[in-house]
């Protein structure tokens, strides 16, 4: 067994497996979710505890993980009686996965630090299916050697694992990662559209470019299904716009202008009115075609 023990707070799609990890891995592992039942289910499908409150999740914990939908969220399992800080004991370290802004990164390791804890934000890139085959990347922020005594637990679900900074600067790393997204989706989008206007065949197009200079990740796992019209794959641009907004506030606090996260994200809040607001980001093909 490995000698920290570790709670994980919010099993969605992505906290799910990745709590399965830890406990795979030999961690003595406790889960909290805001629906009890899916905590209980996941105690059934590998070994730890599933508790009542994020304080008792916490309760004698050297690391917890927290993996929920958005600022508000996390905000409702780290503070007050049955929150995350309640129950951490004194040098314990709390180790944010949700994307939020940069500013509940800096606020949460000031609340960390009074409470006697350290705090590291740790967004990740990946997707469900990474989060299910342990390959996530994670974009850290916060002290060197904190981010040291944490970083070989969060192995046992990542591929890569990186320290950018300071408190905020893993949260602006996902803001870069997400603009590229939406970039990328834009462009492979009136690709696409051109190959199926061009008579091309979409799939052998896709398996001669994603070995060179256009491939990208996006290509190989979207391309194809784009062009069957099919985007109920995960990433929801519900989320995306939430995560597109810390992208274009930020920009606006360094002075730069971001057009085409601008238009991406002006794309996407069509979509929404459209009813798409729960299909991934790869329906902004449809956004794309509208327009032609």
């Amino acid at each position: 067994m490995q000698d920290k023990k570790v709670a994980f707070v919010g099993l969605g799609v992505m906290g799910y497996p990745m709590a399965g990890f830890l406990s795979k891995a030999g961690y003595e592992t406790k889960v909290f979710n805001r629906t009890k039942a899916k905590a209980e289910q996941w105690a059934q499908d590998y070994q730890g505890t599933a508790c009542e409150t994020p304080k008792e999740a916490a309760e004698g914990c050297d690391v917890v993980f927290v993996c929920v939908g958005n600022d508000d969220d996390v905000r409702s399992v780290v503070y007050g009686e049955e929150g995350i800080l309640a129950g951490l004991k004194s040098g314990a370290v709390l180790v944010d996965h949700t994307t939020t802004s940069a500013e509940l990164a800096l606020e949460l390791a000031n609340a960390a630090k009074e409470n006697g804890n350290a705090f590291i934000d740790a967004p990740v890139s990946g997707g469900q299916a990474g989060a299910e085959n342990g390959v996530l990347t994670i974009m850290c922020g916060g002290e060197q050697a904190i981010f040291n005594s944490v970083s070989p637990v969060m192995d046992v679900y990542a591929k890569q694992i990186s320290l950018l900074g300071e408190n905020g600067q893993g949260q602006r790393c996902k803001m870069v990662n997400q603009i590229c997204i939406g970039g990328i989706l834009q462009g492979l989008s009136e690709a696409l559209l051109l190959a199926q206007k061009s008579g091309l065949d979409v799939e052998q197009v896709v398996e001669t470019l994603k070995h060179g200079a256009a491939g990208s990740w996006q290509m190989e796992n979207r391309a194809v299904t784009m062009s069957q019209d099919k985007f109920d794959f995960g990433f929801a641009i519900d989320w995306m716009r939430k995560d597109l907004g810390f992208c274009l506030k930020e920009a606006e606090r360094v002075g730069l202008k971001l057009p085409l996260t601008q238009q991406v994200d002006q794309q996407y809040a069509d979509l929404q009115q459209q009813g798409f607001g729960r299909m991934d980001t790869s329906v902004l093909f449809k956004a794309v075609a509208k327009d032609q």
